[in-house]
């Protein structure tokens, strides 16, 4: 991996870490286009800068985080179906991950479920993020479980299910936002770990990229959100829904009638 490389990766994660696209989907399809999908430090690369993203979160609602202990016990408990399925599930989801198919199949079924998000929780009321039962952080917990299925978007799963509780669609999306950082946090300890377990070990130039990574991240992951609440308060998640379809079928067209991509 090259710094141009790098960059170009840690924009991508930051832009659709927290949009309803799948940031896993995207990385993919990126690092298969560069032709470094399989190199062990792509993988570590794309797990780790996650941290930029999550930083971006609790700068962005810095006060928001400090509100209360009751506020911590409720992404606690979002984040406990993460925690089990992910333990018990791991090899499972690695494998998924080498499967192009899975992600288009993912990315054109999500498509379609958000554009028909909307009209499906047209009353969703106007709650705040403190206001949350434990029984509906529960239940936005286990839809985010759905994003271990690569393609599917944590984000995406965690917004509709907090709207299926008849939460706003900006108050599930800050709770989605919310519940990222324990989340991906981790996920990346556990795979860093992982990596180290396995005894891998990082040049000074592959550090040197994991800055710049995660700083690179953290900037562009402050605008997406600021940008994606804005949008998505006054028109919905159709073009989300458009998009993730358009790139599923590419995915698909290119697979089939162009070049196989057994493994990416």
């Amino acid at each position: 991996m090259n710094i141009l490389e790098a960059i170009v990766l840690a924009i991508i994660e930051g832009i659709t870490e927290y949009l309803p696209v799948s940031s896993t989907g995207h990385m993919i399809i990126t690092s298969s286009f560069f032709g470094i999908a399989q190199e062990d430090f792509t993988k570590l690369f794309t797990i780790v800068i996650q941290l930029g993203t999550i930083l971006s979160v609790v700068v962005l609602y810095f006060k928001r985080f400090l509100q209360s202990i009751d506020f911590y016990l409720k992404l606690l408990v979002a984040f406990i179906p993460a925690v089990i399925l992910g333990l018990l599930l791991s090899d499972f989801i690695d494998s998924l991950f080498e499967n192009p198919i899975i992600v288009a199949v993912s990315l054109v079924i999500g498509g379609f479920i958000l554009l028909k998000v909307d009209d499906w929780f047209t009353y969703g009321e106007e709650d705040e993020v403190k206001t949350i039962s434990y029984s509906t952080a529960l239940k936005i917990g286990f839809f985010q479980c759905l994003a271990m299925i690569p393609g599917v978007s944590r984000s995406g799963a965690s917004i509709v299910g907090g709207m299926s509780q008849k939460l706003s669609r900006t108050t599930a999306a800050e709770f989605s936002f919310f519940l990222a950082v324990p989340t991906m946090l981790g996920a990346t300890l556990k795979k860093s770990y992982d990596y180290y377990k396995a005894g891998f070990t990082l040049t000074n130039d592959q550090v040197n990229l994991l800055i710049i990574g995660n700083v690179v991240g953290f900037l562009v992951a402050l605008l997406a959100i600021k940008t994606f609440i804005g949008y998505l308060s006054k028109h919905g998640f159709k073009m989300f829904g458009y998009y993730r379809i358009i790139i599923g079928f590419t995915i698909l067209a290119i697979h089939f009638f162009i070049q196989p991509l057994n493994v990416i």
